[in-house]
């Protein structure tokens, strides 16, 4: 889906097949509520207009800029033909804060603006949405475990157990090991609370288990207590919004989901920065706590054995007055 402007405040025009655009675009936001959103599938087209939430941006102007970008002529097929396309990694917006919260609803955007002619275009994808408090996006993959291929479905677990559901970039690195090694070290303790904990990355199984079978002080994972699931489609990456499309490889983002197959807690790591198996297991029990006592809240850091709070504005006061 492009959305374009050839003649401000509003026109539309269609750009054919795949073009590199530059720009420089500063754009009111009294424009934004007459642009269309042309939305092509196959040899379907239908309009839509810009939400008219847009237009409470009147009284600010937004700078949108951006580097190289490369416009794909056709519509990703892991998302609906309405979908937006998501915006590319060299793009960089600039924003006041009621910007960010109007757009946050429809994913980050990019507004491009061509040398040759007056247009631009915005683009987003629809699976940028929160994922939290929402159905994960069930998957079937192949998986590593005791040295033996395995299928793993996500939606058998619902109804059963918890599931820690975390993406690492690739096999055979140098975080990855550290984070995957940590969570099969705690496997136990995740397992008197009823979780399960999958690893995921875009290698293949072939991959994923040459590198069990390398032992720990050369950079291997030695035997884990969980399976690691080949997403060498990257589908799944896809679904839970962490790929890296330019580069084929997942971000650190790491899902709680509970036993309804509802994600009830989401992270999301850049490369270089690895995570905490012991921020994770407290998440995990707060989560668990509260779905237990459903007339009660964690505050921040809570732990189990700490008080914890009514959501209320008199009997939170008892645990005020404690602190």
């Amino acid at each position: 889906m492009i959305l374009t402007q050839s003649t401000l405040p509003y026109n539309t025009v269609s750009f054919p097949g795949e073009q590199i655009l530059e720009t420089a675009l500063s754009l009111s936001a009294s424009s934004l509520s007459n642009l269309t959103f042309n939305v092509t599938g196959g040899e379907r087209e239908r309009e839509s207009r810009v939400p008219q939430s847009m237009a409470s941006l009147a009284s600010s102007t937004t700078l949108i800029s951006s580097s190289t970008v490369l416009l794909p002529s056709k519509p990703s097929p892991f998302s609906p033909a309405a979908s937006f396309l998501r915006t590319l990694p060299s793009t960089s917006v600039t924003s006041s804060s009621s910007f960010t919260s109007c757009f946050s609803s429809i994913g980050s955007l990019t507004c491009i603006r061509s040398s040759s002619r007056r247009s631009f275009a915005v683009k987003a994808q629809a699976n940028d949405l929160p994922l939290v408090g929402n159905k994960a996006p069930d998957f079937e993959a192949d998986a590593v475990f005791d040295q033996e291929f395995i299928k793993v479905k996500l939606s058998e677990y619902i109804g059963k157990k918890y599931v820690i559901l975390f993406f690492y970039p690739l096999d055979f690195t140098f975080v990855c090991p550290t984070e995957i090694t940590a969570f099969s070290d705690r496997y136990e303790e995740f397992e008197k609370l009823n979780t399960e904990v999958l690893g995921v990355s875009v290698d293949s199984v072939f991959s994923h288990l040459a590198w069990v079978q390398t032992e720990r002080k050369s950079g291997g994972l030695g035997d884990l207590n969980y399976p690691l699931v080949s997403d060498i489609t990257k589908y799944i990456s896809k679904s839970f919004g962490v790929l890296i499309p330019d580069q084929g490889i997942a971000l650190r983002g790491l899902f709680i989901i509970d036993k309804e197959g509802v994600i009830q807690h989401s992270t999301i790591n850049n490369l270089g920065i690895g995570r905490s198996v012991d921020e994770t297991m407290r998440t995990l029990q707060a989560l668990q706590y509260v779905q237990e006592n459903p007339d009660e809240v964690c505050p921040a850091g809570w732990k189990p054995g700490e008080k914890s709070m009514k959501p209320d504005p008199k009997l939170s006061k008892e645990y005020f007055s404690a602190i």
